[in-house]
């Protein structure tokens, strides 16, 4: 099995790849909170392990779940999405230098940012963040976040 077809790695919604090497550096396609496998869009904590879930705050309160739940799980499967597909590659998280994220709602960012101190809890990468109007393929997606690692050849 290639690395690029891996389970768990991002997959691409079209005709594109999910991530190329060019010398020493990883490039990572933008991931969304989509399953293609499954063709199921990220809505929620139901939509993640419960560990997760409960890792990145689901109260078990309906009316506070119900407004972050959806940029948090898709915050947290975006990056799960990244860290196996950097794994698959023969990195780690520690290896990405740079992310450029894209919302369709600043107001989302602190929320996105508590998750991805989970995954990079050391020196954290070089940053951008974007408000775009809309993400494909419906207005359901809340995030996309592209990265670059930085993976010397052996």
């Amino acid at each position: 099995m290639s690395p690029t077809s891996a389970p768990g790695i991002a997959q691409p919604l079209a005709r594109y790849a999910a991530w190329r090497r060019a010398g020493d550096f990883i490039y990572l396609s933008g991931i969304i909170a989509v399953d293609p496998a499954a063709s199921r869009i990220v809505r929620g904590y139901d939509d993640i392990p419960n560990e997760a879930a409960t890792l990145i705050g689901r109260t078990g309160e309906f009316s506070s779940d119900i407004k972050e739940g959806p940029i948090l799980a898709q915050s947290w499967y975006v990056l799960d999405r990244i860290r196996q597909t950097i794994e698959a590659a023969g990195g780690q998280m520690s290896d990405v230098f740079k992310l450029v994220q894209y919302f369709n709602n600043l107001d989302h960012f602190p929320q996105y940012s508590r998750v991805r101190k989970l995954f990079f809890p050391g020196e954290p990468p070089a940053s951008t963040v974007v408000e775009v109007s809309g993400m494909l393929p419906t207005p359901d997606i809340l995030i996309e976040v592209e990265a670059t690692a930085y993976l010397p050849q052996r």
